[in-house]
């Protein structure tokens, strides 16, 4: 009994991409997909607005429970940042521009060079943020800058740049929405993600975004230690439940490139040099 194997016809989909090769999501789904989870987020938040009393009940909560486990005082870090104007401005126009294009140009890379990633790095922040629109919603906590007992200075407003408006008419953001940090958890799983995605070995230099970040929003007092110790709960948290991807030929190198290791070469060879 002969055993043939018919050959694939040409521009087959057998023969475009061989079974390790991951294709990236359609590009317009995605693109909806992003924006369909941002835009539901901006209106939770604006749900979560209106409870100002609560919000401050909450803050004295957090100020006094920091103390008493002896947390570092957030004045340390802010006084680091007023020994100059250009500084603070410096720290506030961190705040106010690095955050969110520094995300979707994490996204944006992965997507093109690392698709497989990109799926997993896409459901860990839609399930961070899920989690922090809830947190949001169950316990608003207005931000150190707001709250008389910390002795800060709330530098947007004072040297600039400032995203924020009053409290009482601001219609675009909700200031109540402290904890946890989405700015710390962004940009941990941006570092994170990197790190994963990638082979240099200078990779680990990338924790610290996180780093510089920590330090800006604590020292401009938009938000406490404990906002960014519980975003980075919830970040682990996501990160257990969804699962990286192991890494192939093309998970770590060019996804629509039909990577193909070498004939003759073991697949760890292979991996070795892709992340290149």
């Amino acid at each position: 009994m002969n055993a043939r194997t018919e050959p694939a016809p040409a521009g087959s989909d057998a023969t475009a991409r061989p079974p390790h090769v991951i294709a990236r999501p359609p590009l317009v789904r995605e693109l909806l997909l992003v924006a369909g989870l941002f835009l539901v987020y901006k209106l939770g938040r604006q749900l979560a607005t209106g409870h100002t009393g609560e919000a401050f009940h909450n803050a004295h909560r957090v100020w006094d429970f920091e103390r008493a486990v002896h947390l570092p005082g957030e004045g340390a870090v802010q006084s680091l940042l007023l020994h100059g104007d250009a500084l603070v401005r410096v720290a506030n126009t961190y705040y106010a521009t690095v955050h969110f294009p520094a995300t979707v140009a994490f996204l944006v890379w992965l997507y093109l060079r690392r698709p497989a990633h990109y799926v997993w790095a896409r459901r860990v922040l839609a399930a961070v943020t899920a989690a922090a629109l809830a947190l949001h919603l169950l316990f608003p906590l207005a931000p150190p800058r707001m709250l008389a007992a910390t002795g800060l200075v709330d530098t947007a407003r004072v040297y600039g740049p400032s995203v924020y408006g009053d409290p009482a008419t601001d219609s675009l953001s909700n200031q109540f929405a402290a904890m946890p940090s989405l700015h710390f958890g962004w940009a941990l799983m941006v570092a994170i993600g990197l790190i994963v995605a990638t082979r240099s070995r200078w990779r680990l230099l990338w924790l610290l975004h996180p780093l510089l970040t920590l330090l800006v929003i604590v020292g401009t007092a938009n938000h406490y230690w404990l906002d960014a110790i519980v975003a980075t709960a919830l970040l682990a948290l996501a990160l257990a439940v969804v699962h990286v991807p192991h890494r192939t030929a093309t998970t770590a190198g060019r996804a629509q490139g039909g990577l193909v290791p070498a004939q003759g070469r073991t697949e760890e060879q292979a991996l070795a040099g892709a992340g290149r």
